[in-house]
């Protein structure tokens, strides 16, 4: 500024500092630009162009479209980078009616578009679903035959189809993509982009013909590739096709990432296999990765089902070994391992050794602990949590009405678990479709058929339905010696209903 270079030094230097990453400094840019005006430095349409960009990434559009003024009254005309920047700003705003707009009056002015400024145009319509818009953009596009469409606009558009699971439409844009003249070729991304939708699908075998045909036609798979393919594989629980791929994948020189581990992870672990499980956990730091928490909880959780709560206690404490903190969906995997396992003692100590290490409990957590206490006869401590839990801050779901429903029922309590359910519904948590069958379950066992009946109404009205269980109860009843003659005619005559 001292010896007052040309404006064009000045417009480089603000077109670096707009390319730094990952905030660009534009309101520094735009006071730098305010004070060459002050010094007398007249700007160019390329200065103009910066500002205008600079406010629109801002959010400031209206002072974006304020740089047309300035174009005129300096003498110049704005140019598509102008009107890009503009449509640019109006879709950041979620202003896209305007943006079509505009992009259309920037044609009518003879102003031809660039594939920035259409990629511009489909990232916006992609970002509102507007799937119609984005195809007619694409025809307009088409047919004036200046400016076609690259494969990333393709696969901005198919990649907006797949989310929205319109896998047909998806795949007809893919069909068109590779019968265009104009040596349109889909990239890595766009077969990925189908295989991850057909895997979401579970329909695993589509997924994997457009794999093999990715890789006939010379685009070889990148790790994301593989770990949508590997993730569709153990959906569908197909668990050795999984393993071949990653053997595929390793061959062909694509290194499995913690996402390729902890994906076949949690197959193996839905799939019952722990121990294979394990040992590819035992594996990832040999191959240079990182187990994180996650990946952790997937393994303990899965231990803790198959009640192999020990194993998950020692994985607890290397998990801890490597640094890592145990969170609030570790605890509850290994509390429900230990109240499922009848060791609610246990589970009592690793409670308060939870709360001990800062991690504050959830509504789950309470859940799995009232379920073991009710379980294992101490009603008391578990009304106590339950009732204790607003001051916490905790609402009560209905799973955990439901639990403390069948506490009562189970120690008699019939008159406390019908007034615990009439306050659900007063406390924003309408009984479920579990609710009603658990306390009607309590006074069928009890041998009160009229309230049962009675329950079983109000359900129905609620568009619930009994479940098998307690349909086969009521069944048992007619047969059931203890039963008064007057309560089975009501069970007769509830059954003709």
């Amino acid at each position: 500024m001292k010896s007052l270079r040309p404006v064009i030094v000045f417009n480089q230097f603000f077109t670096a500092m707009c390319k730094i990453k990952p905030f660009p400094p534009f309101s520094t840019v735009i006071s730098l630009y305010r004070q060459l005006l002050l010094l007398g430095i007249r700007p160019n349409n390329y200065s103009l162009n910066i500002m205008a960009n600079c406010y629109c990434c801002l959010g400031l559009v209206d002072l974006g479209f304020s740089i047309l003024a300035s174009f005129f009254k300096l003498g110049y005309q704005p140019d598509i980078v102008t009107f890009t920047n503009l449509i640019n700003g109006l879709i950041h705003c979620n202003n896209l009616d305007h943006a079509v707009k505009l992009l259309d009056k920037a044609v009518k002015l003879g102003l031809q578009p660039t594939i920035y400024t259409y990629g511009t145009m489909f990232k916006g319509l992609c970002k509102t679903r507007n799937h119609a818009g984005a195809r007619n953009l694409l025809r307009k596009m088409e047919s004036h035959g200046r400016c076609m469409p690259d494969v990333v606009i393709y696969n901005t558009i198919i990649d907006c189809l797949c989310k929205d699971n319109l896998l047909a439409k998806a795949l007809g844009l893919f069909s068109e993509m590779k019968t265009k003249d104009n040596n349109i070729h889909p990239d890595v991304q766009t077969y990925t982009t189908l295989i991850d939708m057909y895997c979401k699908e579970e329909e695993v075998y589509e997924a994997r013909a457009i794999f093999d045909l990715m890789r006939r036609k010379g685009v070889y798979p990148d790790v994301i590739t593989y770990n949508s393919l590997l993730d569709g594989y153990c959906l569908c629980g197909q668990m050795d096709e999984a393993k071949n791929l990653m053997d595929l994948m390793i061959n062909d020189g694509c290194k499995p990432n913690i996402v390729t581990f902890s994906t076949l992870i949690n197959g193996y672990c839905k799939s019952r296999k722990i121990d294979k499980a394990l040992s590819l956990l035992h594996k990832m730091p040999l191959k240079g990765l990182t187990p994180d928490v996650v990946t952790y909880n997937t393994v303990i959780d899965a231990l803790c089902k198959a009640n192999r709560v020990n194993c998950a206690s020692q994985l607890l404490k290397k998990m801890e070994f490597c640094g890592l903190k145990a969170d609030v969906y570790t605890w509850n995997s290994m509390l429900h391992g230990l109240c499922k396992g009848e060791q609610i003692n246990e589970a009592m100590e690793l409670f308060r050794e939870m709360e001990s290490n800062g991690v504050v409990p959830d509504i789950i957590t309470y859940n799995i602990l009232c379920d073991g206490l009710c379980e294992a006869g101490r009603l008391g401590e578990a009304m106590e949590f339950f009732l204790t839990l607003p001051e916490m801050g905790l609402h009560p779901s209905s799973h955990t009405y439901t639990i403390i429903i069948k506490g009562l029922c189970k120690n008699g309590f019939l008159n406390e678990a019908t007034e615990l359910l009439r306050s659900m519904q007063d406390n924003g948590c309408p009984p479920d479709e579990r609710t009603y069958n658990t306390i009607i379950k309590g006074f069928l066992l009890g041998k009160d058929v009229s309230k049962a009946i009675e329950l079983v109404t109000i359900m129905r009205s609620n568009g619930s339905a009994a479940d098998a269980h307690t349909a086969s109860l009521f069944a048992g009843l007619l047969t059931d010696h203890a039963v008064s003659d007057t309560d089975k005619a009501l069970l007769r005559n509830f059954f003709k209903t």
